[in-house]
């Protein structure tokens, strides 16, 4: 058996995998899954998408960082919502507990994938685009990251043997 403190933690852009890879990868390392999204709507008893629409990207983001800075999980995979990296703290909490893998994918393909963007939980800035948005949170996942594994290309299996070959 792992570490109890050996969490994995998926971050990166909506639509890049993180759900999908972090049950298959569970299931796999025989550990606990964690989806912080499913966290926040179980404990505010709404969908994300309208927590942002009615309560504003800032407060989302606020109450996303109090969620993270309660789960004291242990041999879990936790797959993030893709806008965790703006906070800082949250990232400590999260990185303090385990490694954190970056699944990257490229804009073309994030774009390809996002079919119900306007349904899905997305924070965004009133009025940025999806381009923006992107350009915005690249550098925030490279800097938490302590591994990148690249999505693009690859089928959710084969990412989660990439992931099973680097750790």
């Amino acid at each position: 058996m792992q570490d109890p403190m050996n969490n994995i933690i998926l971050i990166g852009m909506p639509g890049a995998g993180k759900s999908t890879v972090g049950v298959i990868l569970a299931k796999a390392r025989g550990m606990q899954f964690i989806d912080t999204d499913i966290v926040i709507q179980e404990q505010a008893g709404r969908l994300l998408q309208e927590m942002i629409d009615e309560d504003g990207a800032e407060r989302f983001k606020k109450n996303e960082e109090r969620t993270i800075l309660s789960l004291h999980a242990r041999n879990a995979v936790i797959a993030t919502g893709g806008s965790v990296v703006f906070s800082r703290r949250a990232m400590e909490h999260l990185k303090s507990t385990g490694i954190v893998l970056y699944l990257a994918v490229s804009f073309e393909e994030m774009e390809r994938r996002l079919r119900n963007i306007t349904t899905r939980g997305i924070v965004r800035v009133p009025g940025q685009s999806l381009r923006d948005m992107y350009n915005e949170r690249i550098p925030l996942y490279e800097q938490y990251a302590d591994r990148t594994i690249e999505c693009t290309s690859d089928d959710f299996e084969t990412v989660v043997r990439n992931i099973m070959d680097e750790l």
